[in-house]
């Protein structure tokens, strides 16, 4: 392997290179060594063009060094950079092209955009172009197209074509990659430089690590492929990629949600000229091999040759470990490789006989190479391979491919007597590891059993600061953490990572930083586990959040508290949080900004406040000394000083009172995660600026029917939607429930004719409702419309495209006109008011001194848009500002009732009528449900389809264990059909119990019939039926599951079902209450120890406990 650098428990990986100067950067003056690229990264947003009083240090993207961009000639030697900023560098100095399919957010191609755009040479002389694509079915066309049009230039032939992508874009490049493979020996050398990072909606991740289809794809097709354990050695394994690239297409593999993200200082960095000399003459090497040789020969002679070029030792299979193992663990990918080593050595050295194998180049997989890396002590192989998804996992007949490629080499090598044992340990894309889960592996395919609650330290923090900020995405002090790591990396002695991971479930937001300051590199892809000091900006996140978990006993924390005094602060801190502070011995800080003056001045200094409390508690002799170095990077010194200025008021120690040691043990404590979970790169766009409308008269739309192809116009029939649309017709439309009854629960059913609509057990349709016609038109003749005006709105898709309706189509399809309107409306209506009352009126309502009217007229009279434009006669905005203020009708979703296995031509919902009096006695509904329920037999719908995580287990032995309240039901109805299909056609199928609640039987006992003839039937086993009103006592349904427990033990445990709950979210705690108990009942009688809470976890994790709440 090669030595980029020293790393804890790896004396073998480091090349150590030590400052001459060990004194800290923030302790003299700017004599000493910097980084490359200069004091201060160049930037484009750290300009005066600002409304803050001082210059923010701004991001512009998480996949730049420190958030910010850098000069192209400045990546030279010992420099602070991202993995994916090496990458960019690799492709942009060695390419001809760059082919960019980067997801929105990811950021794949943001430097080489930059310097593209600046004009920056490359290697051969010329600006490598970057060709911004689509990610889509057929997405490799045109760089296949490219490469192969009549009018290419053939003296380019030799020069490498790159593509940036994420692991997500590899299926639309399939085939365009498969042509390739076929013609590639008349074809540039071609390099595919592949995030692992995809969206997987059905994980409990929003963001996971996939390396499964890069996996598959370089297998089917016969790709090289190419993976980098570390941001320390990315850019030799670009560069390698790029030389392997010359021999076949290659794909160069990196974790895309953390290791290609992080900042951190790598030592040996080639330049552009270094990378040209490398490639240039190991090619050369090449050339002296046969022609006939075969592709694996080639990569073991270029990778020797590499070695011999740059100095370092990396291998096709690279070994770490006892010297004689008896276990090893093979590992594929950046993390694992990464981790798994670093454990592996750590264990070893404690007596251990564990090893691990990480496989560098994975196709051309080389036997005979393989076989050199294995010890030859070794007696059994665990192989960490990654697959799709949970299913996959559970799936015994299913195997990672890496496993099958080591069982091959291994089975059929005459190296043993008897050949290792090979086992699959798979693991889904959603799994991440740490140090603790990555010993637990290794000591399992030993044989020991670790203690639960026992974590595994890896580094040595006795030599390690760590410093964790959470706080909120659009908090003011949200730059505070990248200003603060570019401070530390000013000290050439030390090394400084930061990573990020964003979060925006949580808060509407939710932004982690870690930073790690050390002596030494470190290599540590997972989430600080003891901080030293941990800033929370947000105090809410300490009830969402186990923050004070990874806060080292006798650490400092820091809770941003405005306006808090000390005797208010445990009606801050929840009893969880204030216990585990007197337990660890934390020392408990809070920061105060508004106590500054400089903050009433301009709230954006707040960043400066917090910059300067950290400083305060980790170096504070350096608070005063350091103040010029932070006034470089974001401010100024006068305003420093005076963000400075009675700092003991602003930042204050809290006595923890010995009453905070008392626990309250009838108190539930909330089991709360660690740390958030990756669902982004960045924060959700909080406000989006509508384009506006534009009135046009009958001609303009006219000219774009007759001149279609001139206009480029297209018909379609809901133009102004994103998603994919159907028209269907109502085939039948019943009520369920009583005339007499207070609740409308009807069934309805579409006829999907030639609509082309088709969908899955469990998913969800979307009605795109109407507004009621007669309400339309009442509202236009009071306001003064013209409902035949041709109104042009800028498509949602691409805002060069309008869409063309009249104000009559918009009013009754597109504008929620009927609907509830936030504050921001009445804020906006009051730029249009000509009478200065209502304005003021208009204003109060949308600020906070109007929160009570605001709440009595959105909660209490119901107001709606019409309502308030009605209401406020002299705020008359025009039709087009209408269109830009008032909210789009929003598609209404409901779980679908049927299965289309059985009902090829239907589609069935069931759904309740939300509908309510005000206090005026007028009857109000819910939009999109009146609209359903007055439908006619024959009406047409216009319908979209939405997946969801309602889906049926793999295999149909499997149990169903069904809870669903009210029209929650729905879903089961579509699961049920498609069993007793499957008992029908003679197919085995496990057993179903059915458990369903409402209030009265007579009244709610939905599709009652159909439940008691499919369980007369055999198709369902149990049917547990909770009529919570129709007897003295209420029963629910977590009743009826407790009755019928010993069932529920059978076919969720024994007969590894899976359980469905659908409707209200308020039964399920005590739902999974019954479940727990479940579990915990069948431990006790197996004798197991068994955490039911985290067994649920895992239930969840494998797709055996789904819930669809509202």
């Amino acid at each position: 392997m090669g030595d980029p650098m020293e790393l804890d428990f790896s004396p073998t990986r480091g090349m150590k290179r030590k400052a001459e100067d060990s004194t800290s950067i923030l302790e003299r003056q700017p004599k000493m060594q910097q980084p490359a690229g200069g004091e201060m990264l160049k930037s484009t947003w750290n300009s005066d063009a600002e409304s803050s009083s001082f210059r923010k240090f701004a991001q512009k993207s998480s996949s730049l060094p420190f958030g910010q961009p850098i000069d192209y000639s400045s990546i030279n030697g010992p420099t602070y950079l991202t993995a994916q900023t090496l990458i960019q560098q690799v492709a942009y100095a060695l390419s001809d092209k760059i082919f960019s399919y980067s997801t929105e957010s990811f950021d794949l191609d943001v430097a080489v955009q930059d310097w593209s755009a600046s004009n920056t040479p490359n290697s051969h002389g010329y600006i490598t172009r970057v060709v911004p694509m689509q990610t889509r079915s057929g997405a490799g066309s045109i760089a296949l197209g490219y490469m192969f049009s009549k009018d290419y230039d053939l003296a380019k032939r030799y020069i490498p074509q790159s593509v940036l992508a994420s692991s997500s874009s590899l299926h639309t490049l399939r085939a365009a990659l498969d042509q390739l493979s076929l013609l590639y020996s008349i074809a540039n050398p071609f390099v595919a430089h592949v995030a692992a990072v995809d969206y997987a909606p059905g994980s409990s991740r929003g963001l996971v690590t996939d390396y499964a289809s890069a996996l598959t794809m370089a297998e089917e097709l016969g790709l090289g492929l190419v993976a980098s354990s570390s941001a320390y050695e990315v850019q030799h394994m670009s560069l390698f990629s790029t030389i392997l690239a010359t021999v076949l297409p290659t794909i160069h593999i990196y974790d895309g949600v953390n290791v290609g993200r992080d900042t951190l200082r790598v030592v040996d960095v080639l330049n552009q000229r270094g990378l040209n000399t490398a490639y240039t003459n190991v090619l050369k090497e090449l050339s002296k091999l046969s022609k006939r040789s075969d592709a694996e020969t080639k990569a073991a002679h270029l990778l020797n040759a590499f070695n011999n070029e740059l100095g370092t030792a990396y291998n096709l299979f690279e070994y770490r470990g006892h010297n004689s193992p008896e276990v090893v663990l093979v590992v594929f990918g950046s993390v694992e490789s990464s981790l798994a080593g670093q454990v592996a050595e750590k264990l070893s050295v404690e007596g251990n006989k564990v090893g691990v194998v990480n496989v560098r180049v994975y196709r051309p997989f080389v036997e005979e190479e393989f076989l050199k890396a294995l010890p030859a002590s070794v007696r059994h192989i665990g192989v960490l391979g990654q697959v799709l998804d949970p299913t996959t996992v559970a799936d015994k007949s299913a195997h990672s491919s890496l496993f099958e490629d080591v069982l091959a080499a291994t089975v059929f090598a005459d190296r043993w007597a008897t050949p290792p044992s090979v086992v699959d340990l798979k693991y889904s894309r959603g799994e991440t590891f740490t140090p603790t889960s990555m010993a637990t592996i290794l000591h399992e395919l030993v044989g020991k059993v670790p203690e639960d609650g026992e974590r595994f330290v890896l580094l040595d923090t006795s030599h390690i600061k760590q410093f964790t900020f959470w706080d909120v995405e659009d908090s003011a002090a949200s730059t505070a953490p990248s200003a603060i790591g570019k401070l530390l990396s000013g000290d050439s002695a030390s090394n400084v990572t930061i990573s990020q991971t964003h979060d925006n479930f949580i808060q509407g937001g939710t932004v982690r930083i870690d930073i790690r300051n050390s002596k030494k590199s470190v290599e540590a892809y997972y989430p600080i586990e003891e901080s030293d000091i941990a800033f929370v900006g947000e105090e809410k996140l300490l009830k969402e959040i186990a923050i004070l978990k990874s806060i080292k006993n006798g650490g400092k924390l820091i809770v941003k508290l405005p306006g808090v005094k000390d005797e208010d602060l445990e009606k801050k801190l929840p009893a969880s949080v204030r216990n585990e502070i007197k337990f660890k011995g934390i020392q408990l800080f809070l920061l105060d900004p508004t106590l500054t003056p400089a903050v009433e001045k301009d709230p954006a200094v707040e960043t400066l406040v917090t910059e300067l409390a950290f400083i305060q508690l980790t170096r504070p002799e350096l608070f005063l000394s350091g103040m010029k170095k932070l006034a470089s990077i974001n401010a100024n010194v006068d305003l420093l000083n005076d963000a400075a200025a009675d700092f003991d008021n602003v930042l204050r120690q809290v006595e923890i009172p010995e009453a905070w040691a008392e626990v309250d043990v009838e108190a539930q404590v909330p089991d709360l995660p660690r740390t958030i979970t990756p669902s982004s790169f960045t924060g959700f766009e909080k406000e989006e600026t509508a384009p506006p409308s534009l009135l046009r008269n009958w001609e303009s739309a006219a000219k774009g029917l007759v001149f279609k192809e001139a206009y480029g116009t297209k018909t379609s029939l809901r133009p102004d939607l994103s998603v994919k649309t159907f028209e269907v017709t109502v085939k039948e439309n019943r009520r369920l429930t009583p005339l007499t009854y207070d609740r409308n629960i009807f069934h309805i059913e579409f006829d999907l004719g030639n609509s082309g609509l088709t969908y899955n057990i469990g998913e969800a349709l979307g009605i795109h409702a109407e507004n009621d016609v007669n309400e339309v038109i009442e509202f236009m003749e009071f306001y003064g419309l013209n409902p035949d005006e041709i109104v042009e709105v800028p498509s949602r898709e691409d805002p060069n495209v309008l869409d063309t309706r009249t104000v009559f189509q918009s009013l009754v399809q597109n504008i929620d006109i009927f609907g509830k309107p936030p504050k921001r409306f009445y804020e906006a209506l009051a730029e249009f008011a000509s009478d200065e009352n209502e304005k003021k009126e208009l204003l109060t309502l949308g600020g906070p001194e109007g929160a009570n009217e605001f709440k009595r007229r959105a909660e209490v009279d119901t107001i709606t848009f019409a309502d308030i434009l009605l209401e406020f006669k002299s705020a008359h905005p025009s039709f087009h500002e209408i269109a830009r203020i008032v909210s789009p009708m929003k598609r209404r979703e409901y779980s679908i009732a049927s299965s289309q296995m059985v009902n090829p031509t239907t589609v069935a919902l069931m759904i309740v009528v939300v509908s309510w009096v005000d206090p005026k006695g007028r009857d109000r509904f819910g939009q999109a449900t009146k609209y359903l329920s007055k439908l006619p037999i024959g009406a047409k719908v216009t319908t979209s389809v939405k997946p969801s995580v309602m889906k049926l287990p793999a295999k149909d032995t499997a149990p169903l264990i069904m809870a669903g309240l009210g029209t929650g039901l729905a879903p089961f109805r579509a699961f049920v059909q498609y069993r007793a299909m499957q008992k029908a056609q003679g197919k085995e199928i496990g057993s179903i119990l059915l458990y369903m609640g409402s209030r009265h039987q007579r009244e709610e006992y939905l599709y009652g019939e159909e439940w008691e003839a499919y369980q007369d039937a055999g198709v369902i086993t149990l049917l547990g039926r909770a009529f919570s009103r129709d007897q003295p006592q209420k029963i629910y349904i977590q009743d009826r599951m407790r009755q019928t427990i010993s069932d529920i033990i059978k076919a969720y445990i024994k007969e590894e079902g899976a359980f469905y709950l659908c409707g209200p979210t308020w039964p399920v705690p005590d739902v999974t209450e019954v479940l727990e108990e479940a579990i915990a009942r069948d431990a006790k009688g197996t004798g197991k120890k068994i955490d039911p809470r985290k067994e649920i976890e895992r239930l969840k994790e494998d797709l055996r406990y789904v819930l669809e709440v509202y």
